[in-house]
């Protein structure tokens, strides 16, 4: 029985739809590093994993027989893409699931810290009534500036709107402005205009130190920040001077550059102790509402791949979906450099072995290739070894559709 492997605890949901699919399912509860990773993927096709266990060349290269990654998070730079692509690795993640819940902590956090409620609360808690308005203030009509305008900033906007907030962004790419929202050119321009900064960029490389000292210089006297994004694109040491001189007023952050690996395990950073400061540990999508989600759209990913070889929503592969002929006995599934005639020499090796074809669709990126045939007929032992010897392939898969009693 083919096996999958899940770590860091993804909704156990996930393991029945995999168990749905024929796939023996084993569970770590906590991130693996890489050789700890290479040792317990012997025999298993299908991969689950969560932001902090990184799948290298390395692991790739040493599990060859592994034919899909998921991984329960919006981000994937934890994956050597490349790699697994070389590989025919398909690679499916959760763009869409946790986007309310990160929203909702990002405008909860944006308002305790103008209330500036964890002082209050601290205070007492530790026997102390201090009922003040001194540096408490309404979030209707500040300004919030949104860095990254992707899936979580674009429904922070229209949340932050609801509010009475004015919006200002910047991104990258061209993305339409939703509501009263106004895009700007650059990012300075955003930060410079803002009485709250939400970071909400994507995990490129490229967004590594994107907010430094001379980006919290430029925040106006007083303004509040948060990063509920990425631990790398932000230097913590230049916004704790920021805080502590008193120019940034408070901040949230919810990734660090560096996380346990564990629960319970230690915790170290600059900014702990500052005053107006919430600090939480990379929960922005822990909801058990996103949770079941990112558990229901990857598992189902992995399974419909399992079963059916579909890369629907795969971030790496050509995306296609083959609805199955009645007729259908077989399935055939080819991912292969994308070369010039590939579907004309697949086509005449099973013509020459007298094999059927039943249905078939084919799809492109790049410089690769990807064709599921369906066959209503048996597939010869010489079809399949010629196709495995062709220039080009990267990985075949047989899929029995009506198994034979």
């Amino acid at each position: 029985m083919a096996k999958a492997l899940l770590l860091e605890n993804p909704h156990h949901e996930t393991d029945a739809l995999l168990r749905a699919v024929g796939l023996e399912v084993e569970r770590h509860p906590g991130a693996l590093d890489e050789d700890e990773l290479i040792e317990a993927l012997d025999g298993v096709s299908v991969l689950g994993i969560r932001s902090k266990t990184r799948v290298t060349g390395r692991v790739l290269a040493e599990h060859p027989q592994l034919e899909a990654i998921g991984t329960f998070s919006i981000g994937t730079t934890q994956i050597d893409l490349k790699r697994a692509t070389r590989g025919g690795v398909a690679v499916f993640n959760a763009p869409f699931s946790n986007t309310r819940s990160v929203v909702e902590l990002a405008i909860a956090e944006i308002i305790a810290l103008n209330r500036r409620l964890t002082e209050r609360d601290r205070a007492l808690h530790e026997g102390r009534w201090e009922k003040s308005a001194a540096g408490a203030h309404e979030v209707r009509g500040l300004t919030l500036g949104i860095i990254g305008y992707g899936n979580i900033g674009t429904q922070l906007s229209v949340v932050a709107e609801a509010l009475g907030m004015g919006v200002l962004f910047f991104d990258v790419q061209e993305r339409p402005a939703l509501g009263n929202a106004k895009r700007c050119r650059t990012m300075e321009e955003v930060i410079r205009n803002s009485d709250v900064i939400s970071i909400h960029v994507d995990d490129s490389p490229s967004n590594t130190g994107l907010i430094g000292a001379s980006e919290f210089a430029q925040m106006r006297q007083g303004s509040l920040f948060l990063n509920l994004s990425r631990g790398f694109v932000v230097d913590v040491e230049a916004l704790r001077d920021a805080i502590v001189e008193g120019h940034i007023a408070g901040a949230a952050v919810d990734v660090y550059p560096e996380e346990p690996k564990e629960n319970g395990g230690d915790f170290a950073s600059p900014l702990r102790g500052l005053p107006n400061v919430i600090l939480t540990p990379h929960i922005g999508g822990s909801t058990l509402e996103a949770q079941y989600e990112i558990g229901q759209f990857v598992g189902n990913k992995l399974a419909r791949y399992a079963q059916s070889a579909s890369t629907d929503m795969s971030v790496n592969l050509p995306r296609i979906s083959l609805t199955p002929s009645p007729a259908s006995r077989f399935r055939v599934a080819w991912v292969h450099r994308n070369m010039p005639g590939v579907l004309a020499l697949m086509n005449q090796t099973f013509a020459e072995s007298g094999a059927n074809i039943a249905g078939q669709i084919l799809g492109t990126v790049q410089e690769i290739g990807y064709m599921v045939t369906d066959l209503s007929s048996e597939i010869p032992p010489e079809a399949l070894d010629a196709l495995r010897d062709m220039e080009g392939t990267i990985r075949l898969r047989i899929l029995e559709r009506h198994p034979r009693h």
